[in-house]
């Protein structure tokens, strides 16, 4: 496993494991698959519903509780200060934990223009020692300046949309000035066209890889956090198993090559779902 060293001076693995989507019931057994695998850090949220599911997980494994790196978030509709320190309450609990490792604002939503008082309560949590970092999802440059002028810490990570397709390189180069580390989500953009690329193939083929492996390790070359998401015990194993090899400069050139601002999700400029 690499590890990343965050802002805070706290160790995060470059590499981690999502639960997006994937329903309670399913999650215990998949967040177990995963830390039999190797997976230290797990990645999920209170509108994923399934906190529950991966706080069993956790609580049956022999690991140690220092040695996992545990990340959820607060929801649009407990933006706000006091709302979202109720709703870290509530996922504690859902988790079953006393503290969690990163806890996120999962998404600006600018239309309510709450999250800069929801951050502050972040802020509180932070300096209260119930969480080892905070930090913010899909959050544009304007929104991290904000954050930035008007707040006290700055934010460990923003976790974005990030895959070849859709590289973020000037939201990249603001977060890496301002010593934030780029979080990827959707890095396989949810087994959509990247899979098929003829370049990512031609790399699979070559490198004697699948090419969810190439573009797992394209992730951790460009010095981005990376949290793939499966149920599959099969890919969960694959996708870990990316650090035993290393793509050359032309071929990462090649897969820079790629980038053609395609999202899958959502503009956080304009999601505003609550």
């Amino acid at each position: 496993m690499n590890y990343v060293t965050l802002n805070n001076g706290l160790k995060m693995p470059q590499l981690g494991f999502g639960v997006w989507k994937v329903p309670d019931d399913e999650a215990a057994p998949a967040v177990e698959k995963a830390l039999e695998t190797g997976y230290r850090s797990i990645d999920t949220a209170m509108i994923y519903g399934n906190e529950v599911g991966v706080g069993k997980a956790i609580a049956d494994s022999d690991i140690p509780r220092e040695e996992l790196f545990i990340t959820t978030k607060v929801w649009n509709s407990d933006h706000g200060y006091d709302n979202t320190l109720k709703a870290f309450d509530a996922s504690l609990e859902r988790l079953g934990l006393d503290y969690v490792d990163l806890y996120l604002v999962h998404w600006p939503t600018p239309k309510y223009n709450q999250y800069v008082e929801t951050y502050q309560a972040l802020e509180k949590l932070y300096k209260d020692g119930r969480v080892k970092a905070i930090g913010v999802c899909n959050f544009d440059i304007e929104h991290l300046e904000r954050i930035l002028k008007e707040c006290e810490v700055v934010p460990v990570v923003n976790q974005v949309e990030y895959h070849p397709y859709l590289q973020q390189k000037e939201l990249k180069v603001f977060c890496e000035s301002h010593d934030i580390k780029l979080e990827a989500y959707s890095p396989l953009m949810n087994g959509r066209d990247i899979l098929q690329d003829n370049v990512i193939n031609r790399l699979a083929e070559q490198y004697g890889k699948t090419s969810a492996q190439i573009i797992l390790r394209w992730h951790l070359q460009t010095d981005v956090v990376v949290i793939p998401k499966s149920v599959t015990p099969s890919r969960i194993e694959e996708n870990f198993h990316v650090f035993d090899f290393e793509l050359s400069e032309t071929d990462m050139n090649k897969i820079a090559e790629l980038d053609r601002n395609y999202r899958v999700g959502s503009l956080p400029s304009e999601f505003n779902k609550r």
